[in-house]
């Protein structure tokens, strides 16, 4: 083959199937999200509002988490270098 009939060839082809199984399953997918009803229940409407008494419901021990310590530990690494000789005032 010579390189006109390559260019050829290769200009006559398409995108092909797997554009065409892309374009459906992207197609399905937008109609199935359509279809499913997804209903958004508000606060007011719901058995429990906060997490807590949803799990103290089923039995769970619901424990506060322990605070923060005030002082946190140094940090790894080298110590910031101090001047040799500091300005003095």
């Amino acid at each position: 083959m010579t390189n006109d009939q390559l260019r050829e060839n290769h200009s006559m082809r398409s995108g092909g199937k797997p554009l065409l199984v892309a374009i459906a399953i992207a197609v399905l997918g937008v109609l199935g999200m359509l279809i499913v009803d997804h209903k958004v229940q508000t606060a007011a409407m719901a058995h429990y509002s906060t997490t807590g008494e949803a799990a103290r419901a089923v039995g769970a021990n619901v424990m506060p988490t322990e605070p923060k310590s005030q002082l946190e530990p140094d940090a790894p690494g080298p110590k910031p270098v101090h001047p040799a000789n500091p300005e003095t005032h």
